[in-house]
């Protein structure tokens, strides 16, 4: 009778635990975004903080307050001049709108009757659309709806990064402020869920968080380089604005081609038909091709992750998770890879102890 009673007080207590864990997690669930954010952007610059700390004698709410203006002239400063740029060329944009609807398309260039194939038929069509405004008007009309779906979304979608982002920062200043026993607390649970491994284990993800930050911010940063320049070259108007696009999209996968290839085909309506094969040709092979070798390789220095492995960590990570899966997937893969490490280490430690009948510390010893 006892038993069954001790039986039940431990389920009904494993019950709670498992209702109060549910319920916290409903709770945190819309601001796990938020607060991945705010953990990576402390441990990434918490070195900065602690320098900072020292500089204002210890007070830490007085360091945490600047390291948080410090992040958001860091990340609002950028945004705020692209913002502003966006409007500007934005408004030029509707005027040249206003002014084709205006005057209707002007006749196409010589060398579109040139391409092979298609280069006939798309001269007609382009000169029946330049002397029939009604015509060119009703194709306007069908690509109104489309694009007005694609502005909408994705203006719902930037305000709520601007929302997140703004939320991250504010939580970023109390882990500043708490970082200290937030570690230790981490240490004590790692320990009581893996044991001696916990130390390798917060090292290896501690190391991957800094590797896939260094990598992200070095491809961007090498991505939007090589786009102004070889926009620059191209004598495309605006080559830092276009650079500095280029480097915001690199933080998605797959996203500065959706800036070169129109830049590409703006040339080509323009009849530089030379200069768009060059931004085509140096955004497939620079540009773009540099995230191939450069984030894995950033990536794998800080971590032994292997470099296929690395791979599906950002991509499948960002399938499964978002942008934020950027550091969960290869955080996650690299804590698996060491486990299964750590898992074959020690089954070899075990058949050598148990064929020399011998504990490998005793063994040690006696050869010494």
């Amino acid at each position: 009778m006892l038993d069954l009673r001790s039986w039940i007080g431990s389920l009904l207590a494993l019950s709670a635990l498992t209702l109060l864990f549910v319920g916290c997690a409903l709770v945190l669930w819309p601001f796990l975004s938020a607060l991945l954010w705010a953990a990576v952007i402390c441990f990434s610059t918490w070195p900065l903080y602690r320098q900072c700390e020292r500089a204002v004698g210890g007070y830490r709410a007085a360091a945490a307050a600047i390291m948080t203006m410090v992040v958001v002239f860091a990340l609002a400063a950028p945004l705020a001049f692209l913002v502003t740029a966006l409007v500007d060329d934005i408004e030029n944009l509707a005027e040249a709108i206003t002014q084709v609807l205006e005057e209707g398309p002007s006749a196409p260039p010589n060398w579109v009757n040139g391409l092979p194939i298609i280069g006939e038929g798309v001269a007609a069509y382009w000169e029946n659309l330049a002397h029939d405004a009604p015509a060119f008007i009703a194709e306007l009309k069908k690509l109104t709806g489309p694009i007005t779906d694609i502005a909408l979304s994705g203006g719902a979608a930037l305000g709520g990064v601007l929302i997140e982002l703004a939320l991250s920062i504010f939580i970023t200043f109390f882990l500043f402020l708490h970082g200290r026993r937030m570690i230790g607390f981490m240490r004590q649970i790692s320990e009581r869920v893996a044991g001696p491994r916990s130390k390798r284990l917060l090292t290896v993800i501690g190391a991957t968080v800094k590797g896939v930050v260094y990598g992200m911010i070095g491809t961007a940063l090498a991505q939007g380089l090589l786009a102004g320049t070889g926009f620059w070259i191209a004598g495309v108007p605006q080559p830092v604005l276009l650079g500095c696009l280029t480097f915001a999209l690199s933080f998605v996968p797959g996203g500065p081609p959706f800036l070169w290839v129109p830049v590409g085909l703006w040339l080509l309506l323009q009849g530089s038909m030379g200069w768009a094969i060059f931004v085509g040709l140096w955004g497939f092979l620079l540009v773009s091709s540099i995230d191939n070798f450069l984030r894995p390789y950033l990536l794998n220095q800080n971590t032994n992750l292997p470099v296929l492995l690395s791979l599906f960590g950002l991509v499948g990570g960002v399938l499964a998770f978002g942008l934020i899966g950027l550091f969960l997937g290869p955080t996650l893969l690299a804590v698996a890879y060491n486990l299964f490490l750590e898992w074959v280490a020690a089954e070899i430690e075990g058949r050598v102890q148990a064929a020399s009948g011998l504990p490998v510390d005793l063994e040690t010893n006696s050869k010494n």
